[in-house]
């Protein structure tokens, strides 16, 4: 097999894994602040994708330019389940908020059946069969641009937690919930705001994913499945994790599918999920649990 489809295919891979650690970005960022795991958050995605798709099909706007008010719509649809019905449950066992979070997403999957119905949507821009040379390698330019963004959107994330002061706040509800609450920070509603920013990054996600595949309102367990699966591998919690994660997810599918089959791509996804499992549970850049 030639070197050079071996290269390509592996930065095609890299490329998408980085979309797809901004997806599970939104996961790991929720449950390390919140600590309630999303249950719907690939289906929050499938409506950033349809968002897109209505955008695009209803005003010819480029994807990459509605992913803004997709964001803006996903943080305040994240940030008002969390202040409406997840912070009730804040305290509640884990088997209880699975049970709720499960009903949203079936509600969503549903609700977009209703209104989509099962067919596959896609969009077709200008410049999806676009290609850049960068040296043997030839590249996507789609897969460049939202890799960039998805770099872009992370590093951004990340300067918010570490240098805002309701992102240093935010952290301080993490690391100790009853000292926040001590020191007079309204913690439901930095909670709200943490999972609207979760939210925010999967429509982001979303916006760009649907200019790499066709969307139907099923991909929403799968990609729910796939976050799950990355945040583990890099790290429930832990946001470098995340994007790592992702990237690593990425090049299994890529890879698995040139040297195997397309179809085996979620086999190698989920062998590479018990190889961290087996020899380090906590992820590859989480922390152990003191």
């Amino acid at each position: 097999m030639p070197i050079e489809l071996i290269l390509n295919v592996t930065l095609q891979g890299l490329l998408t894994g980085l979309v797809y650690g901004l997806m599970a970005l939104g996961l790991s960022v929720i449950f390390g602040v919140v600590r309630v795991v999303n249950f719907a958050h690939g289906e929050m995605m499938t409506i950033g994708m349809y968002g897109a798709i209505v955008a695009f099909g209803a005003w010819q706007i480029d994807p990459l330019i509605s992913m803004v008010p997709i964001a803006v719509l996903l943080f305040a649809l994240g940030y008002a389940m969390q202040a409406l019905l997840i912070n009730p449950f804040i305290n509640r066992p884990e088997h209880s908020q699975f049970m709720l979070l499960a009903a949203v997403a079936i509600i969503m999957v549903n609700g977009l059946l209703m209104i989509f119905g099962p067919d596959a949507r896609t969009t077709l821009v200008d410049y999806a069969l676009d290609s850049v040379e960068i040296g043997p390698l030839l590249a996507d330019k789609v897969r460049l641009i939202t890799a960039g963004l998805a770099l872009l959107i992370t590093a951004g994330l990340f300067a918010f937690f570490r240098l805002s002061l309701t992102g240093k706040a935010i952290r301080a509800c993490a690391d100790n919930y009853l000292g926040a609450l001590v020191v007079g920070l309204n913690v439901r509603r930095l909670y709200a705001f943490t999972f609207g920013l979760g939210s925010a990054c999967v429509g982001a996600a979303g916006a760009m994913m649907v200019l790499l595949i066709d969307v139907t309102p099923s991909l929403g367990p799968a990609f729910t499945l796939q976050a799950f699966v990355i945040v583990i591998v890099g790290g429930l919690g832990s946001m470098p994790g995340a994007l790592l994660g992702g990237v690593l997810i990425g090049l299994s599918e890529a890879l698995s599918g040139l040297f195997f089959a397309p179809s085996a791509k979620s086999m190698f996804a989920i062998a590479l999920l018990i190889l961290v499992l087996l020899f380090r549970p906590q992820g590859l850049l989480g922390r152990k649990p003191s």
